[in-house]
């Protein structure tokens, strides 16, 4: 049966639709390709480090699968038939030298830079750094700024000329946070805080997200990290401080009921110790029982007709 479509034909049509898909891809759209901080910038070029590395096993091996079918084809080929041949040193030499090698040198990556992004290491000194309290909600951000007795939820904003210290906990399931653009990924759980600190290198307004499923409106957990010139930042402390929304107990209580695709809304003063209070919420207390606490009593021992 003869066909009416040739398959250069074919093959023209699948790179096209190749080439579609991957019309779609840019910097822009991969943050991680394209970091806005320096630790994001460490990150990309460890990635990158790991990834060259690695193409010194897969570029050999597609050359040598692509050789070995054209050399050893079934009719025409101009390799050898050797059905007696099992061992070479030099081959053996190389295919266990070589991966070996790549294993200490990403090793020895993994183990210095694990230490170098150290997320609770600072990058700043303490006059330089924005402190930020970040409590994970169903399915929000909220950002407590402690020196500045404000608050905003899913909007983190700070001056770009300062490093960010973010001290994370959650008031519901475990959460991980993320900003692809300036690097860093750590979760927040309850009832305990971690830290991550980061920085920008120019202004802009950077996606973060909830990385961890945490219900139904895990889709939607999405905030914005803005990086402002300085005055941008004090005309943003200015507006939220204009507002007349405290962040008591009682409108804390009233924030930490789920919602999806909560909008950014700022509070203008924040109950001192709030954040200590949340973690507080999930504190273990020690039970008092006779078992742990009571003396430990003894049994005498029972003689002749004497009842015990």
């Amino acid at each position: 049966m003869k066909h009416f479509i040739s398959k250069p034909f074919i093959t023209g049509i699948t790179l096209l639709g190749l080439l579609l898909v991957l019309a779609g891809c840019g910097l822009q759209t991969s943050p991680v390709a394209d970091p806005k901080g320096p630790i994001a910038l460490i990150e990309r070029d460890l990635l990158y480090t790991a990834f060259f590395i690695m193409l010194i096993v897969v570029i050999p091996v597609y050359f040598m699968v692509f050789w070995f079918i054209w050399r050893y084809r079934a009719k025409g080929g101009s390799g050898e038939y050797k059905p007696d041949w099992h061992k070479s040193t030099i081959i053996e030499v190389f295919v266990w030298s070589i991966p070996a090698a790549i294993i200490i040198t990403l090793g020895y990556l993994v183990w210095t830079y694990s230490y170098k992004l150290d997320p609770y290491k600072k990058i700043a000194t303490p006059e330089n750094t924005i402190n930020v309290q970040v409590v994970a909600q169903d399915w929000k951000w909220l950002f407590i700024y402690p020196e500045l007795g404000i608050a905003s939820v899913n909007e983190l904003a700070f001056p770009v000329d300062k490093a960010v210290s973010l001290q994370l906990t959650s008031d519901t399931v475990m959460n991980s946070f993320l900003i692809p653009a300036l690097g860093g990924q750590i979760y927040a759980m309850a009832g305990m805080t971690s830290e991550l600190n980061l920085q920008a290198n120019e202004t802009g307004r950077f996606r973060g997200r909830n990385t961890q499923y945490s219900g139904d409106g895990f889709a939607m957990q999405f905030f914005d990290a803005v990086a402002m010139t300085p005055d941008e930042f004090d005309a943003w402390v200015a507006n939220a401080k204009s507002q007349t929304k405290p962040l008591s107990t009682v409108t804390y209580d009233q924030l930490a009921q789920p919602t999806i695709g909560h909008d950014v809304e700022y509070f203008s003063w924040v109950k001192p110790g709030l954040f200590a209070e949340i973690l507080k919420k999930y504190a273990r207390r020690p039970e008092t029982t006779l078992r742990r606490h009571a003396p430990v009593t003894t049994q005498p021992a029972c003689e002749g007709d004497t009842p015990c």
